[in-house]
């Protein structure tokens, strides 16, 4: 019986305290230092310092506004943001396309739950997403059965990372599994491996691939150095180069920019053969890179 009574004073207690608990504001004191995006429904948005949050106000600190307080009710999201990326009191947002130039990847990988849908023009159309930090899985399709055509080229894009110092080096491998649906061919692509020194905002990649086609593998290597430097809040320089060193000068070189706002980047660019072109300058690159999901 004792043992029972010390039980049921147990359970009081405990109610007690549940009790207690729920009559309290339910009040959450955010960490000093943590920089957040809020969006209201009235399209404003503001960057700054989350100073406290309930279930129904935040108080946000803007650099020259001062702390401001939100009704909970007018805010359409609230986003951590990383440190360190406030410059002059303007937030620098992340490279929406890191993990690669104009088309060849680098050796960082997509964040678990994030990817991007890439387009170049209007017809070349790919999508990657990130399964784990450290795998990501995508796809691309040229869509010719919208002008009559039956047969598609499609191709899968697995990818593994490897992050051996973060944000100094990375180590990646991956393939393009292409084929073509409606035609009676063989598969083909290329198996790659990458080492790339840097962060997302600033590095230089170096890339071996073997290209393939049915059950052949090719024993030339294609060698690939490419490079991105951000210069601005929203400009990036970019350089796409390959080379195939068994064929002598064989290769084609690039250089562009990429211009960048919070949700997307456009690519700009120009390829050119190493080869005499008799007066022809090169192929233009035009990108459209959206970025989706949250890590």
């Amino acid at each position: 019986m004792y043992i029972h009574m010390k039980r049921n004073l147990l359970l009081v207690v405990i109610m007690k305290v549940v009790l207690i608990m729920c009559l309290l504001p339910d009040i959450v004191i955010a960490q000093t230092g943590e920089l957040h995006r809020v969006e209201t429904l009235d399209g404003n948005v503001l960057i700054g310092i989350l100073v406290s949050e309930d279930d129904e106000r935040i108080t946000i600190r803007v650099e020259s506004m001062g702390e401001i307080v939100i009704e909970r009710v007018r805010i359409k999201s609230l986003t951590r943001l990383e440190d360190g990326k406030m410059k002059n009191g303007e937030y620098w947002y992340p490279n929406p396309s890191a993990t690669r130039y104009f088309f060849a990847p680098n050796a960082i990988g997509l964040k678990k739950g994030t990817g991007y849908y890439q387009n170049a023009w209007i017809l070349f159309n790919n999508v990657n997403f990130g399964l784990s930090d450290h795998f990501s899985i995508g796809g691309g399709i040229v869509p010719m059965f919208l002008f009559g055509v039956s047969e598609t080229p499609v191709w899968i894009l697995p990818k593994v990372t490897f992050p051996v110092s973060e944000d100094q080096f990375h180590l990646g491998a991956g393939a393009m599994l292409g084929g073509v649906v409606g035609a009676d061919s063989d598969l083909v692509g290329i198996f790659y491996g990458v080492g790339t020194l840097g962060d997302r905002e600033r590095n230089l990649t170096v890339g071996v691939g073997y290209g393939y086609a049915g059950s052949e593998i090719s024993t030339t290597p294609v060698i690939n150095i490419s490079g991105l430097i951000r210069t601005g809040r929203r400009i990036y320089l970019l350089s796409e180069n390959y080379f195939v060193p068994e064929a002598g000068s064989t290769g084609v070189v690039s250089f562009g920019m990429r211009w960048t706002a919070e949700n997307f980047a456009v690519d700009f660019g120009l390829f050119t053969p190493l080869e005499n072109t008799d007066g022809w300058i090169g192929l233009p690159w035009l990108g459209v890179n959206i970025p989706f999901g949250r890590d």
